[in-house]
């Protein structure tokens, strides 16, 4: 009688297809929606979103902006950067006046203590970086960051 060889292993159950692992935009779109939610968390802590940060981000690394030209870099709704900067103010970290120059116009700018939170969280945003890149030396950090830059470039002004 012969005995038929032993069946490989089955994989975990959590296993993911290799043809999956195989993309980068795949792997791309795992990391970023597991980043997103760790600094979510976080931010949601402080009663902060992403968006908040990125809204300080803007105007601390930009200078003051017209509401509607905030909306237009950050690519956010109109009504959704006007509940930001509304909830910024009231917290004292982003201050809103009248354009001298078109009284319609809303000019957004942040003030020192917005720069104060964004470099606080900077620092969770960069916790988090070091969380996960954990896997990679300083130089391999670099080059991702490269080479991520050179693909972001390579999408700018194109509608995804």
């Amino acid at each position: 009688m012969t005995s038929s060889p032993p069946s490989p292993p089955s994989p975990p159950a959590d296993a993911l297809p290799p043809t999956l692992l195989d993309l980068s935009t795949y792997l791309l779109s795992r990391i970023g929606k597991a980043t997103r939610g760790q600094l979510g968390e976080r931010l949601a802590g402080r009663g902060l979103r992403l968006w908040d940060m990125a809204v300080l981000a803007a105007l601390a690394d930009f200078g003051p902006h017209a509401q509607r030209d905030l909306v237009e870099r950050l690519g956010l709704d109109p009504s959704d950067l006007a509940k930001i900067a509304d909830q910024l103010a009231a917290g004292g970290y982003v201050e809103r006046t009248r354009d001298t120059a078109d009284r319609r116009r809303m000019s957004v700018s942040v003030t020192d203590a917005g720069r104060a939170l964004l470099a606080e969280l900077d620092a969770e945003a960069r916790a988090v970086q070091d969380e996960v890149l954990a896997p990679l030396d300083a130089r391999e950090r670099h080059v991702l960051q490269e080479l991520l830059l050179r693909v972001h470039r390579g999408l700018e002004g194109r509608r995804l």
